[in-house]
């Protein structure tokens, strides 16, 4: 099933907060609930949050008690700039926003306003769907460099949760293995809210593929012995450098991996490639609530000393020089990304 779907007059949506404990389907029927649900990270992984925001705004237009085209769009520019704050790093969002936006602008003096709502659920339906065909052919592009058994180091969650469906960097690792190869995963945990622990050995399990879960501290170990072959992530902004904004962490994963000679992948829809911004320092960069950090656990017991404080950065950003390619649906882009990425953002 979908990580995010319209069912009902409802968005529905998988709790991602609960995995894998338990699997749970949530609905949605307001616009601010979805930008809260994207806060709190009921869903998370960009595209998926892009597909939320669109629907999210499909239930803004059902909630605009507007009887004029005009009304109607002042009343989604309100829902778009809840939802475009919700969460600020990852692009997708905001560009799935601008562009259920920018055809409910155009259409709005041909349409009346059971039309245009109609208008732009078809759209987020559309983009939703798109997703999922544009994941299959990232994973097409990025299974052709994995080899016939590879150790991976994966970080985060990149899988069909963290998309409407398939997966980014995970959809490469699940092609390539059900193109018959023969790989290990070695799953980084993602602290502090373990990602990769909870959510990614998680879908693995359900795809039959062999991984092992390590602390996020140990992959320097593992790529040094020559322990793993490639690494895979995936990002939630790319700038027109080639920088890579992704979940916190990875930065040091490219470095080992960098010193190590292993090749490094992040995995893309265009979507995600911001060619706005120059480089990477321009990203803006989501520190959330430090209680993610201080509320683990261990044995049952606190971690943390009672008083204790701390930064809970959610991003944070891999310079172009540590990233070997970044595989996209339009085919995989090498470096001098500055000018290669152009060529493939249509």
């Amino acid at each position: 099933m979908r990580t995010v779907f319209w069912e009902n007059n409802e968005l529905k949506m998988i709790d991602q907060r609960i995995l894998p404990a338990r699997f749970e389907v949530v609905s949605y029927r307001g616009h601010k609930e979805v930008a809260h649900a994207i806060t709190d990270m009921v869903v998370r992984g960009a595209p998926a949050i892009g597909a939320a925001a669109a629907f999210g705004l499909a239930l803004a237009g059902y909630e605009s008690a507007s009887s004029s085209t005009s009304g109607l769009l002042a009343d989604l520019q309100t829902a778009a700039a809840v939802l475009k704050s919700s969460r600020p790093t990852a692009v997708n969002l905001a560009w799935a926003v601008d562009r259920i936006m920018t055809v409910a602008g155009k259409m709005k003096e041909e349409r009346n306003v059971d039309q245009l709502r109609l208008l732009i659920l078809d759209e987020a339906q559309k983009l939703a769907d798109e997703d999922v065909q544009i994941n299959k052919r990232m994973a097409e592009h990025g299974a052709a460099l994995i080899n016939d058994g590879d150790t991976i180091i994966h970080h985060c969650n990149t899988g069909a949760l963290a998309t409407v469906d398939w997966g980014t960097a995970l959809g490469v690792i699940r092609t390539a293995h059900e193109q018959g190869k023969k790989i290990h995963v070695l799953v980084d945990e993602t602290r502090p809210r373990l990602q990769g622990a909870r959510l990614t050995a998680w879908e693995l399990e359900q795809y039959g593929i062999p991984y092992e879960i390590i602390t996020d501290n140990m992959s320097g170990y593992f790529l040094q012995a020559g322990k793993a072959q490639k690494v895979f992530f995936g990002a939630d902004r790319v700038a027109a450098n080639g920088d890579v904004a992704n979940k916190i962490g990875t930065y040091m994963l490219s470095l080992a991996a960098y010193d190590n000679g292993v090749p490094a992948y992040a995995v893309v829809p265009t979507s995600t490639i911001d060619l706005s911004l120059a480089h990477g320092d321009l990203i803006p960069i989501e520190e959330r609530n430090p209680n993610e950090v201080l509320d683990i656990q261990f044995q049952g017991e606190p971690v943390a000393p009672k008083n204790a404080k701390a930064r809970n950065p959610a991003f944070d950003v891999t310079p172009n020089r540590l990233i070997t390619g970044i595989v996209t649906e339009n085919g995989v882009v090498y470096p001098p990304f500055e000018v290669n990425l152009k060529g493939v953002v249509k």
